[in-house]
């Protein structure tokens, strides 16, 4: 990662000269300090990518071509920078994920801001009463291409209480727990007006469950789940669309 990411450097790969402005303005308004690089075909970008960035946005302007090789250059620059293309509907290339174009500068300013999380440790805590799926989560998380820092939790008491003493970007949440359910959990981190993002986890077939965690704003995974069902919840979570279940 480019600085460390104290000041990380963003790659806007496109022909349109109002669409790079767009990424300017919106990395001047930012509260992410942010520095755009631009490049307006497949040579310039790959010039850029052997300065170190952090993630490169591919504007589906870009000839099928030129995407694809800016996506390969990506996969073998030292920095790895996360590669997301910026179309309604994937291409025939590679890329780690896939987000809508940005219109206005709002959206390009959540969207800077939303993919940047993906190269800086989020905090996550699992909570189930088995400790195996709780180690099937934390490895499975291990495994992604995204840093976290995890914590664990047995019951909905103790994810509570840990939630109400440090602030966690993400929770994984059992549905079944003892004395106090995932579901009543959920509702309390609401109540509370807590800001962390929850994926509600079950075996359950119930799809009243699962339309109760949604209605509470989570996501919802049943079990059994397979890595790419994890890798699609946190591109969610990162305001992306989730193409590849491994890095490419």
């Amino acid at each position: 990662m480019s600085h460390d990411l104290l000041f990380p450097r963003v790659l806007v790969v496109s022909p349109e000269a109002g669409f790079c402005d767009l990424f300017r303005r919106a990395a001047a308004a930012s509260s992410v300090p942010v520095e755009i690089v631009l490049a307006a075909d497949a040579a310039s970008a790959r010039g850029s990518l052997a300065a170190s960035v952090d993630i490169v946005y591919l504007d589906d302007m870009l000839s099928t071509t030129d995407a694809a090789t800016v996506a390969a250059a990506a996969r073998g620059a030292p920095s790895r920078p996360f590669t997301v293309q910026l179309a309604a509907a994937a291409r025939g290339f590679a890329t780690e994920a896939l987000a809508d174009k940005p219109l206005r500068t709002n959206d390009a300013i959540w969207l800077l801001e939303r993919s940047l999380q993906t190269k800086r440790p989020s905090r996550v805590l699992v909570v189930d009463d088995s400790p195996t799926m709780r180690s099937i989560v934390r490895k499975t998380l291990a495994a992604t291409r995204f840093p976290f820092e995890v914590t664990e939790a047995g019951e909905g008491f103790a994810a509570l209480k840990l939630v109400r003493e440090a602030e966690f970007h993400l929770v994984f949440l059992d549905y079944n727990l003892p004395e106090f359910s995932g579901l009543e959990t959920l509702a309390e981190f609401k109540r509370e007006g807590r800001s962390v993002s929850v994926v509600m986890i079950s075996s359950t077939q119930d799809a009243a469950v699962a339309k109760q965690a949604r209605e509470l704003g989570a996501a919802f995974l049943r079990k059994p789940f397979f890595p790419v069902d994890i890798e699609t919840a946190l591109c969610d979570f990162y305001g992306l669309r989730a193409l590849n279940p491994k890095p490419v």
